[in-house]
């Protein structure tokens, strides 16, 4: 059974040509909720027979893992689910020599899905909902299509 996805259509100005200000539609995605690391041990628990307080430990201790070896330059596999690595972006220089870390303007965390994660992204559904909220420069009519 396909799980569905929900999702808006908003209007955005093309981000290397915003002097035209024409707008194109795009989707979107619209949460229906979250859930947080309490959610996720209570659902943990009630699969097997491990209680949630043991569940709790081993996902913060998790937290706490994942954090150190992103930190430490490490790819962090999560098994099927998928690995966590860190990207670098910023300005270049014109010489190996002439490089230093100043130059370095943003750190991310990458997520690589595993087949896991890829097999539920590609047996996804979709279903139109109303925008959620809106930045205060756009127009209310120019975002429902």
């Amino acid at each position: 059974m396909k799980k569905t996805v929900t999702y808006s259509v908003v209007g955005r100005v093309n981000p290397s040509d915003r002097e035209s200000g024409e707008k194109k539609f795009y989707a979107q995605s619209q949460a229906r909720g979250e859930m947080g690391i309490r959610e996720i041990s209570e659902r943990i628990h009630q699969m097997c027979t491990v209680t949630r307080a043991d569940v709790m430990a081993v996902l913060t201790a998790l937290e706490e893992i994942v954090s150190e070896g992103l930190q430490g330059g490490e790819i962090v596999r999560l098994g099927e689910l998928g690995s966590l690595q860190l990207s670098l972006s910023g300005g270049g220089a014109e010489t190996e020599e002439l490089y230093t870390d100043s130059l370095i303007e943003r750190v991310r965390v990458l997520f690589r899905p595993g087949t896991i994660m890829q097999e539920a992204i590609n047996n996804l559904a979709f279903e139109k909902v109303p925008v959620k909220y809106m930045k205060k420069e756009e127009d209310p009519e120019e975002m429902s299509a």
